[in-house]
């Protein structure tokens, strides 16, 4: 089960507010705010390292450029203090980042994710985070996607794309749990960071 968070870290990927914009499909986890701020509070009064994702995007007119307001993180998410950022422009949190030197550096070996979209970006960093030799932990129900297109001219309901891929992330790729579950087992742990 969840009990050794001594070389884990917490990463937040995308939560940013591009994506309660009307160009984007319908999301379905009203909950993902809460459950994300749960986990970032919980992580800082553990003293555990945290590492931000952020998503900047080079696509023409996105709604996550960098210059666009929809690249800010979302109310309560993003750094504090000296927490670290990593920026990406793909899915992967990996690819074109310092991301797994940065984690090298600091001897993680587990990597605890959540963010938006489970089927994209936070499903391609777990994958990738667990091909790099990461014990990847989801967070579940801190993640958050959309409809999908079935490019057949129907629509994927964003809770059946959610489900699936964590069944798949937690098969092959992930420990997956639940926010409260996460939380109770830090508490548990007394997972305090060495001075």
């Amino acid at each position: 089960m969840l009990s050794d968070f001594t070389n884990a870290i917490l990463l937040p990927i995308d939560m940013q507010k591009a994506f309660d914009g009307s160009s984007w499909p319908r999301r379905w986890n009203k909950a993902v705010d809460a459950n994300g701020l749960s986990l970032l509070k919980t992580w800082r009064e553990a003293g555990r390292p945290i590492i931000h994702v952020r998503h900047d995007s080079v696509e023409p007119n996105s709604t996550l450029g960098p210059t666009q307001p929809g690249n800010a993180f979302r109310d309560g998410f993003g750094p504090k203090g000296d927490e670290p950022l990593v920026t990406k422009s793909v899915n992967s949190a990996f690819i074109g980042t310092d991301l797994d030197l940065r984690l090298r550096r600091l001897g993680i070996d587990t990597i605890v994710a959540f963010g938006i979209s489970t089927d994209m970006c936070v499903s391609t960093t777990v994958r990738m985070g667990a091909n790099l030799g990461y014990r990847m932990i989801l967070v579940e129900d801190a993640c958050d996607c959309f409809d999908l297109p079935d490019g057949r001219g129907g629509t994927i309901p964003a809770e059946t794309v959610h489900a699936t891929h964590v069944a798949t992330l937690g098969f092959e790729f992930a420990k997956v749990v639940t926010t409260r579950e996460l939380v109770e087992a830090v508490a548990a742990s007394g997972a305090v960071a060495a001075a």
